[in-house]
């Protein structure tokens, strides 16, 4: 490198926006970054992940002298919506709803593109309000049907890869709303995987966080189906076989969300390539 590009006090920041091998649309990554850097994923989120940790073990805990549910899925979706709308960054609300359209995306591509004797997804919420009516429990549901869907199915590349529903619509997360807070997504999410506790049973609540253990088999899929070996890049190693729900549930989730985009984002480059060639 010449002298003239040697920088003295290069901005970490800068470094990540700039990272060549990041697949995601410009404006998304700036979107993601701004929300890492905002003042409560440096001053609350440390908090908030220590003290949603102990609470859920606690809870989940209890939960088995006694076990259901001490909050209705009707009243989790509710208090979380309020959450949302009253203390949580509108550019954080929209990766939020962007998440559940994206996975439901990488679901139906699957389906779409294998014999899998499941009809496609329709979880595709634009709006704040589409995040009720159990879309969290819906989304979770979603994975595991389409996994024993795909029992017996011989999962390889078709002839003509079908791209026909990985599209974006546009969001609204409500940004003329006044907002008390502007919380960063992690730190919502600390704080929402408590009534989420709540709502769900013992197993319920170990269903949803072992759903998180089928990324790896998801980009495995993907790579098949379109029999390209980048997917598996982003794999963690997590084995499904393996049932552990003693993890870092939010951030599990926060990783799962930035697989899930990467994926897609690739999903879109080869989409474009095929309509060129």
């Amino acid at each position: 490198m010449s002298p003239e590009f040697v920088r003295s006090d290069p901005s970490m920041w800068e470094a990540i926006f700039a990272d060549p091998s990041i697949p995601l649309d410009k404006p998304l990554t700036r979107m993601i970054i701004d929300d890492q850097r905002r003042t409560s994923r440096r001053w609350l989120y440390p908090y908030a992940r220590f003290f949603s940790r102990v609470l859920v073990a606690v809870l989940s805990l209890v939960k088995r002298v006694a076990p259901g549910r001490w909050m209705t899925l009707t009243t989790m979706d509710r208090l979380c919506l309020w959450f949302l709308r009253r203390f949580v960054a509108a550019d954080a609300v929209e990766l939020l709803i962007r998440h559940f359209v994206v996975e439901t995306n990488l679901v139906n591509f699957i389906i779409n593109n294998t014999e899998a004797k499941i009809a496609p997804v329709t979880l595709r919420p634009t709006t704040l309000q589409g995040l009720g009516d159990n879309a969290v429990v819906e989304h979770d549901v979603n994975v595991y049907d389409l996994l024993i869907a795909l029992e017996d199915v011989r999962v390889d590349a078709p002839d003509q890869l079908d791209f026909s529903g990985i599209d974006v619509p546009p969001l609204d997360p409500e940004r003329k709303r006044r907002r008390i807070l502007q919380l960063d997504i992690q730190t919502a999410l600390c704080l929402m995987n408590i009534p989420f506790c709540m709502a769900l049973s013992l197993e319920e609540f170990r269903r949803a966080i072992h759903s998180l253990r089928f990324d790896d088999s998801f980009l495995e899929i993907l790579a098949l189906v379109c029999e390209d070996e980048t997917f598996k890049h982003w794999k963690m190693g997590g084995l499904s076989l393996w049932m552990d729900t003693n993890v870092d549930v939010p951030q599990l989730v926060y990783r799962h969300a930035l697989v899930c985009e990467y994926a897609h984002a690739h999903l879109a480059k080869l989409a474009r390539e095929q309509r060129i060639g």
